[in-house]
């Protein structure tokens, strides 16, 4: 065995001693203290005399006994108590909120929101708070005469996240006011769902290791109803040249603007523009109100459709229900509705248009947004200067009967033929046309020579 080599002394670190009249920051002399063996007890830290403290007092408690976790509860519950009721006044001084909205395009799949105008509205049509933002979407925010706005502009705006609480706070609890509400409220809903799906992301790829909080940008809104001041237009039944909200508050009485694009408006900035929207959308929903024509859904009742837009459960339903009876054509008045037909309803109605649906589907009938050449029969009040789906359907000699005419003839739809034992039936009685026979006959024939030319 070796011999074991003594441990060195330890020596205490040097320190900094500075003469009586030098200044700390000029040159000092550095002195060591005598090496000292901290393996002897004569070296060991000496006592000192610590304060008695009394370990029974509740505020040097190391851990909370179950009364303070009582009374922490109760403080939250107080707490949590008064911000309801601060809320609850919050809701019943201001019911209702408006809202318009400027995007790149009509479809909430494919497009994003660019700016957003909401205004706080007490039961009598008076306006409170505000809030308006330009938001950043990070694709091409499109034309500036979409929105108003430079692309500068756009890149200078938010991201939808950062806002979602605020409108959490302005939209929560009350009723949104709105011109054509599948379009904004579908814009809405789709940013936000897009917000929350893109934080969750981020959280479930951040670094754990860097204890960093959880991303909470916030939830969808959640308002008591929407209303849609476009469809309380159509129960009025009004002449419509186009659907912009100046157009239609016009042809409500109302004194707005001229809708048509002018070099002047073109100067104005884009949140006065939005603000005054903003402010004849909640103009005209009192005024419908007051005829009793105002429409307000229920948001529980509204789902996305393969655009994004907020429609009614019942109309996507209908759309994305299968087809189970075989297409008889084109609607007869002397054959009447046969199982199968193909139905179309536009706008111009009086009646609400999930009436119209949900009969059709009750006594077989398909239903389409479209009108194609495999459409039936059109459901329009409007029987001249035909615009849209009504203009369409003519053309293509497709009926077109009122909202009331519908429901008194769809209650006598005759039984259709399967569409199974359809499928049948064409397959026996299909014989290729002459047609069909010229074009299969040139496939042979250039498959030949293709075969000969490779050999």
């Amino acid at each position: 065995m070796t011999d074991s080599v003594p441990k060195r002394p330890r020596q205490r670190r040097r320190r900094r001693v500075v003469a009586p009249g030098q200044k700390s920051a000029g040159r000092v002399e550095l002195r060591s203290t005598d090496a000292v063996d901290l393996t002897t007890p004569e070296a060991s830290a000496p006592s000192v005399d610590f304060p008695q403290v009394d370990m029974a007092d509740p505020l040097l408690r190391a851990e909370p006994t179950d009364e303070d976790a009582t009374v922490s509860e109760e403080l939250r519950q107080q707490r949590r108590a008064e911000r309801q009721r601060q809320r609850e006044l919050e809701l019943e001084q201001f019911p209702f909120v408006a809202a318009s909205i400027q995007a790149t395009g009509i479809h909430p799949a494919t497009s994003r929101l660019i700016t957003l105008d909401l205004v706080l509205v007490d039961s009598d049509g008076v306006a409170g708070e505000s809030f308006h933002v330009v938001l950043n979407p990070g694709t091409d925010p499109g034309p500036k005469h979409l929105h108003g706005l430079s692309p500068q502009q756009v890149a200078e705006g938010k991201r939808f996240q950062q806002i979602l609480k605020v409108l959490g706070r302005f939209i929560d609890g009350r009723t949104l006011i709105c011109h054509n509400s599948p379009v904004v409220w579908g814009f809405i809903h789709a940013e936000a769902r897009r917000a929350m799906a893109q934080a969750a992301r981020q959280n479930r790829s951040r670094n754990r290791a860097k204890a960093k909080r959880r991303q909470r940008v916030g939830h969808v809104p959640r308002p008591v109803g929407i209303a849609d001041t476009l469809a309380g237009a159509r129960r009025m039944e009004l002449e419509l040249s186009d659907t912009r909200i100046r157009t239609v508050a016009l042809a409500m009485g109302l004194e707005s603007s001229d809708p048509v694009a002018s070099v002047e408006r073109a100067l104005i900035p884009e949140e006065v523009t939005s603000r005054e929207e903003t402010l004849l959308v909640s103009q005209m929903f009192f005024a419908q109100s007051a005829a009793g024509c105002a429409v307000i859904r229920d948001p529980k009742d509204l789902t996305a459709d393969v655009c994004g837009l907020q429609r009614s459960v019942v109309r996507v339903e209908a759309m994305q229900a299968p087809r189970v009876w075989s297409n008889p054509g084109v609607y007869q008045p002397e054959v009447g509705l046969v199982q199968g037909m193909e139905l179309v309803v536009a706008p111009e109605i009086a009646m609400d248009p999930n009436v119209i649906i949900a009969a059709a589907m009750r006594h077989g009938l398909a239903y389409s947004e479209k009108v194609t050449r495999e459409t039936s029969i059109v459901v329009c009040n409007r029987l001249s200067d035909l615009k849209g789906k009504p203009m369409h359907a003519s053309r293509k000699g497709v009926p077109l009967v009122s909202d009331d005419e519908f429901l008194k003839i769809v209650s006598a739809t005759s039984p259709g033929t399967p569409l199974a034992e359809a499928d049948v039936k064409v397959k026996r009685k299909t014989v290729p046309s002459a047609s069909r026979a010229k074009n299969s006959h040139r496939a042979v024939s250039r498959s030949a020579s293709r075969s000969a030319g490779k050999r």
